[in-house]
């Protein structure tokens, strides 16, 4: 017998799924098996959180949308800060979440499954009965594709259990993104024919659109930068500036905040992008490109607004351009930006002593020994600028940034989905030392899937982030101070390599390891100085 949940496994299948992240448990062992009878990859971790982090990693580096598959309740609640990273994060991803089913008034699994996406700004869902269950999946991964949302689909245990109806499928109609309206277009050719020093900052709703972008921008005479999310998106380019915000290098600021043009291309212009706002100059104009009308004006002033795809409207403006011009662009400027435009060619004082390593000393050595084709994940926490501006990427692929909700412990789980997304290239974690601890169980997922993982720790024995923020004000710091830790043989016990680095030729096992078949991770237990704080970190305590 056909039932509900061979209907939903095959449905989603046919729909384009080819990877659901999950723990089987009794409530989703069938829809499950229903998946992987349809051609769909499972991906079993340790940990519902695990699941939920690398399915929103994998769709951020795939492009495509990603599954999850967890047991009712405390499956789900389980894995609510890995859906609640990626509902902030607009991610494209289907949750199936069994349920007890609707006459079961006292199961122990029983919670509000609908209230908890709701919560996290995810959208709830349900399959009401055999006679809807195709339509109703369809309209779940229909509303995470298009919309780019995270959406939970309950799965009552007793409809899943009921024999399926005769399938009814209604094709998709054929649609196509939005192109600015003619007026927004003429509006902002516009403005960018009168620029002198215009800028574009390109965020995760631009990572489809490079050459439009970079088409329009050499029309316009304008320099380039990302938001965190989108970084690696401009590599290569020679008026690239990296990333605006708390990571951005000082030449890279100064540029930004001389702007008299600013357009914002699929990018949300928050408080990281900005500097809380500070790196616009108020004289600037501010335009925004957004498909989603609330995203404009949301965290900054827009003095234009425009709903459109990014690429579309980018090609519409350069068609409407009057005359190229040569913007802020000049061989003296492009000469300066190749010789500060990346945070590796600033000199610094080195902070490094006997028993540990600087963290900018280490990240720059193993930048150059790693291969180019290297995807990137990082955790949060205050080492988390290191990887992030002093490791390259080739492209925006190669960098997963799972930062929305600002969770520490997503890191490992991120470089598993990254990794599966982007199979040919070197995966590495960076993780610090309270974020690898409290995700550890996934290291096992990491061996066992045999992806051949560098995973960095930036171990300074203590959450660091809070060690710096309350430290100068004479606060106790027990709470947030750990003992050194093993980690080298905490990750030897899981079955991988590691090496631990005090000092900068302790980082030669690592091209050992490189040359080597990879077919165990490896881990890098950095002991890293921790008298200051990450530069960008003041600036990130102001958020709080």
């Amino acid at each position: 017998m056909t039932t509900v949940a061979d209907e939903v496994g095959r449905t989603l299948a046919e729909l384009g799924a080819d990877h659901v992240f999950g723990v089987v448990g009794s409530g989703n062992f069938h829809v499950t098996n229903a998946l992987v009878a349809g051609g769909v990859r499972f991906v079993p971790t340790r940990h519902e959180a695990g699941a939920a982090t690398a399915a929103d990693a994998y769709a951020r580096v795939s492009g495509r949308a990603a599954l999850v598959s967890v047991h009712q309740g405390c499956g789900l609640t389980n894995a609510m800060t890995g859906i609640a990273e990626a509902a902030k994060s607009r991610t494209p991803m289907v949750v199936l979440a069994a349920e007890p089913a609707a006459t079961a008034l006292r199961s122990n699994f029983r919670v509000d499954q609908d209230a908890l996406a709701r919560a996290v700004g995810a959208e709830s869902d349900r399959v009401h009965g055999p006679e809807t269950a195709v339509a109703d999946t369809t309209r779940a991964w229909q509303k995470a594709v298009d919309e780019r949302r995270t959406v939970l689909l309950n799965l009552p245990l007793d409809v899943q259990a009921a024999p399926a109806a005769p399938r009814k499928i209604r094709p998709k109609p054929v649609s196509w993104p939005p192109q600015a309206n003619d007026e927004a277009v003429a509006a902002v050719a516009a403005l960018l024919s009168r620029s002198h020093r215009p800028v574009f900052i390109a965020g995760r709703g631009a990572t489809n659109a490079r050459a439009e972008l970079e088409e329009l921008a050499d029309e316009c005479g304008a320099l380039l930068a990302t938001s965190a999310v989108a970084k690696g998106l401009f590599e290569g380019n020679p008026f690239n500036l990296d990333v605006s915000g708390g990571f951005a290098t000082p030449l890279a600021a100064e540029l930004i905040a001389g702007a008299d043009l600013v357009i914002a291309w699929g990018a949300s212009l928050n408080m990281w992008t900005t500097r809380h706002g500070t790196l616009v100059s108020p004289t600037a104009t501010v335009v925004q490109v957004d498909l989603d009308p609330d995203a404009l004006g949301a965290h900054h002033r827009a003095d234009l607004g425009v709903v459109g795809d990014v690429a579309l409207s980018a090609v519409a403006v350069r068609h409407a351009l009057p005359a190229p011009g040569a913007g802020y662009r000049t061989e003296a400027l492009r000469e300066r930006i190749g010789r500060e435009g990346r945070w590796r060619l600033i000199p610094y004082a080195e902070d490094g002593d006997a028993t540990h390593i600087d963290p900018r000393t280490a990240t720059i050595v193993l930048d150059d020994v790693l291969p180019a084709d290297r995807v990137l994940a990082i955790d949060s926490g205050n080492f988390m600028g290191y990887p992030s501006m002093f490791l390259s990427v080739p492209d925006q692929r190669g960098f997963c940034f799972t930062q929305a909700f600002q969770s520490i412990g997503l890191g490992l789980a991120s470089a598993i989905g990254a990794a599966l997304a982007a199979p040919g290239r070197l995966p590495v974690a960076a993780c610090g030392d309270g974020g690898f601890l409290m995700s550890i169980a996934e290291l096992d997922t990491v061996k066992r899937l045999g992806l051949g993982m560098l995973i960095l720790v930036y171990n300074d024995d203590a959450y660091g982030a809070e060690v710096h923020h309350f430290g100068p004000g004479g606060h106790p710091l027990d709470t947030v101070r750990f003992p050194d830790t093993d980690l080298a043989a905490i990750a030897r016990g899981h079955g991988c390599a590691a090496i631990t680095v005090r000092r900068e030729q302790d980082l030669a096992p690592v091209a050992q390891w490189l040359a080597g078949p990879r077919d165990v991770p490896m881990v890098v237990d950095l002991k890293i100085t921790s008298e200051r704080p990450s530069w960008w970190l003041e600036e990130a305590f102001k958020g709080h």
